[in-house]
């Protein structure tokens, strides 16, 4: 229970830096009382059962395959999250377990004793059925562990334990990278009892069932594209002008998932019945990327804001607020850039596998900024010799070093609007063309929403 009583609270801070937004719809279900077993999808490794960790109160087991179990480190690191193993198949065929298959079967059947004793104590599980994590918006088939240990565990009390299952969506917005965006979607949980009449007929049966409804509404709440070219181009629109679609005025992570999902039904009605649109939307929307990427610029950048009356006021408050704030990010940026930039340098040399970019960087930075953070301060104390600057030079740290994240997204923000500025007075005509490219491609989102609105409703 090492990470519940030391590691919670400091993974709770890292995941409130490393997500911009992380926002949870009915939390109420997540905070149900136990017996309970969570079933996930699976697009982000060690990411998906963090963030199910951090917003319940009570703690969590994870079932987690026994190949993370085989070095020491890591076994003990996945002992003290209070994780339990489970032997595939699959791990035989590439030799990275040496059992025999009743030797499998076993070792199962003891991790399933282990969950089915967790539960009568009116513990939490989470299990992910999909059983690899890949890092795109898919739901694979599941399999069938987390309903056959369910059914398991409330046939032994005699269907009476009162096990719920709760499908739990967890949505990314941009997955690999630092300051993007989850959306935690949990469905209405499924009362395990329900399928008695069905297991005691025939249990494989009744597995098979309740592994179609955890999908069924696995499925309502997730973003769930079917290729790479359909997910390329819902992913343009949304990053594009996905705040001139949504129509309130407080953008949440619900109303982008709303867009998503409509804008996914939407192309694959044009894809059906009006397939030149979607082409001609796809075709203009990639020149439109394509010509911004090549001069520097993005979408953002061009969009006017505000009554044009009002915008060198407020461009001129704009740069007051970085002169002035700009002391605070150089001290913010000098204490905090090593900690901050070795983590991004050690994904992208541990891997090229998406789905672990990440995990490795949540973790090195957990390390970076304790580290950093610890001997900075050590070094302060060492030639001050007072403990009121020493403390007060530690408490800066944290709050400078978020001040300065800040302060570079907008001092970045400007730099691209300003350097829109400059290319209209270089290259005017250019600069006009890609306006009417994107007032065109924003009639055109508008009358395709319009017509497949009228058309559906």
């Amino acid at each position: 229970m090492l990470f519940y009583t030391i590691m919670k609270p400091l993974v709770q801070v890292a995941l409130r830096v490393f997500f911009r937004r992380l926002e949870v719809r009915h939390r109420e279900r997540l905070h149900g009382a136990g017996p309970l077993l969570i079933a996930s999808n699976h697009p982000n490794t060690l990411m998906d059962p963090l963030v199910a960790a951090v917003n319940r109160r009570q703690p969590i087991a994870f079932l987690a395959k026994s190949t993370f179990f085989k070095n020491p480190i890591l076994r003990a690191i996945m002992e003290s999250g209070n994780s339990i193993p489970i032997y595939r198949r699959q791990d035989l065929e590439t030799g990275a377990e040496i059992l025999s298959p009743a030797q499998l079967e076993a070792q199962n059947e003891k991790a399933f004793g282990r969950c089915y004793d967790y539960f009568d104590r009116g513990g939490t599980i989470m299990i992910f059925p999909e059983g690899n994590s890949v890092s795109e918006r898919r739901l694979r088939p599941l399999k069938t562990g987390a309903a056959r240990i369910a059914l398991g565990a409330e046939a032994r009390r005699n269907f009476q334990l009162g096990l719920r299952i709760l499908p739990f969506g967890i949505n990314y917005f941009d997955p690999q990278r630092f300051r993007s965006d989850v959306f935690i979607n949990p469905a209405e949980p499924i009362l395990v009892a329900d399928y008695a009449a069905q297991y005691r007929q025939d249990p494989e049966a009744a597995a098979e069932a309740l592994t179609a409804e955890i999908r069924t509404r696995l499925e309502q709440r997730l973003v769930i594209t079917v290729s790479d070219e359909e997910d390329e181009l819902i992913t343009q629109v949304e990053r594009t002008f996905g705040q001139h679609l949504i129509q309130d005025d407080e953008e949440t992570l619900y109303d982008n998932f709303q867009l998503s999902r409509t804008l996914l039904k939407a192309s694959r009605y044009f894809g059906q019945h009006e397939p030149e649109r979607l082409a001609e939307l796809r075709q203009r929307l990639h020149a439109y990327l394509q010509q911004l990427a090549q001069m520097g610029l993005t979408d953002d950048a061009l969009a006017a804001r505000g009554p044009a009356s009002t915008r060198a006021r407020r461009a001129l408050l704009a740069s007051g607020r970085l002169l002035l704030g700009l002391p605070v990010y150089v001290y913010g940026l000098i204490n905090n850039y090593l900690p901050y930039i070795i983590p991004s340098w050690v994904a992208r040399r541990a891997t090229s596998e998406a789905e672990f970019v990440a995990p490795i960087m949540l973790v090195v930075g957990m390390i970076t900024f304790t580290g950093f953070y610890v001997g900075q301060t050590a070094l302060v104390h060492h030639f001050t010799q007072d403990w009121r600057w020493t403390l007060l030079y530690f408490l800066s740290l944290p709050v400078s070093g978020y001040y300065a994240l800040g302060y570079a997204g907008t001092l970045q923000e400007r730099r691209r609007r300003l350097q829109a500025l400059r290319l209209f007075g270089s290259q005017r005509p250019v600069m006009e063309g890609l306006l009417r490219q994107r007032a065109t491609l924003l009639r055109l989102l508008r009358e395709a929403r319009e017509a497949y609105l009228a058309r559906t409703s």
